[in-house]
C-alpha cells in the first residue's frame, strides 16, 4: 500500500512540475502585420502556431494578439503574399512579446491573352460589311420629333401627377358650382340642337 502511495505522489509532484513549467512558458504574443514596401496594414492574415496548432487572425488594421509559448514557430500568411516563419524566442522573461512582421507581395505574372469575338478573319470581315451603324445626333432627333411617333407618343401616355391633381380640381370646382341642383344635361340643350341640326344639313357628318 505505501508503494502505491508514494508512486501516486511521485507521478503528482511530476504533472504539478510540468504544469507549473507549461503555464511559465506562455506568453501574450502581438503584432502588427505590414507589407515590406508601403508599410501598409495587412488586413484579416493568417496567424498559426505550428507547434501548438492554435492561432488566430489579424483585424482590418493588421493588429492581432494571442496566447503562444516561448519557442514556438509562427507561420504568417496572407492572400497575394509570401508566407513568413519565426521563432518566438525561448529564453524570454517577460509575459508579452511584440512583433511587427512585414510581408512580401507574392505577385505572379501571366502572358496577355486577347480574345477576340470572331473566330477567323472572313467572319470579322462578314460582320463588318453587315455592321448597322448608328445614326448621329441630327438624325436620332429627327426621328424623335416626328409627329406621327409623337402623336403615338401621346396617346399612350398615362395622365401623370400634375394632370391628375388639375383634373380632380376640376371636378371638385363643377360640383361644388352646382351644388343643391342639378347639373345641366347637354340632351336638353335647345342650342346644341340647334348646332346639330345645322351641321347635318352642311353635310359634315358624311363620309368622304
Amino acid at each position: 500500500m505505501r508503494k502505491w502511495i508514494s508512486i501516486l505522489s511521485l507521478f503528482t509532484c511530476i504533472s504539478l512540475r510540468a504544469q507549473v513549467a507549461t503555464t511559465d512558458s506562455l506568453i501574450q504574443f502581438s503584432g502588427l502585420v505590414m507589407t515590406s514596401d508601403s508599410l501598409m496594414a495587412v488586413p484579416y492574415a493568417g496567424i498559426w502556431s505550428l507547434t501548438r496548432n492554435n492561432g488566430t487572425t489579424c483585424d482590418y488594421n493588421g493588429f492581432f494578439s494571442f496566447v503562444a509559448a516561448k519557442g514556438d514557430s509562427i507561420r504568417i500568411s496572407a492572400l497575394g503574399y509570401k508566407d513568413q516563419v519565426f521563432t518566438i524566442p525561448g529564453d524570454l522573461t517577460d509575459t508579452r512579446y511584440s512583433v511587427i512582421q512585414l510581408l512580401t507581395r507574392d505577385t505572379i505574372f501571366v502572358a496577355e491573352t486577347i480574345i477576340y469575338p470572331w473566330p477567323s478573319k472572313e467572319e470579322f470581315r462578314d460582320a463588318f460589311l453587315a455592321l448597322d451603324i448608328p445614326d448621329d445626333d441630327y438624325e436620332v432627333a429627327r426621328k424623335n420629333l416626328d409627329r406621327e411617333k409623337l402623336k403615338d407618343l401621346g396617346e399612350a401616355m398615362a395622365m401623370d401627377a400634375d394632370m391628375n391633381a388639375d383634373y380632380q380640381t376640376k371636378a371638385i370646382q363643377q360640383k361644388i358650382y352646382y351644388a343643391g341642383q342639378y347639373p345641366p344635361m347637354r340632351i336638353f340643350d335647345v342650342f346644341a340642337w340647334k348646332e346639330f341640326f345645322e351641321a347635318w344639313k352642311r353635310g359634315d357628318f358624311k363620309k368622304e
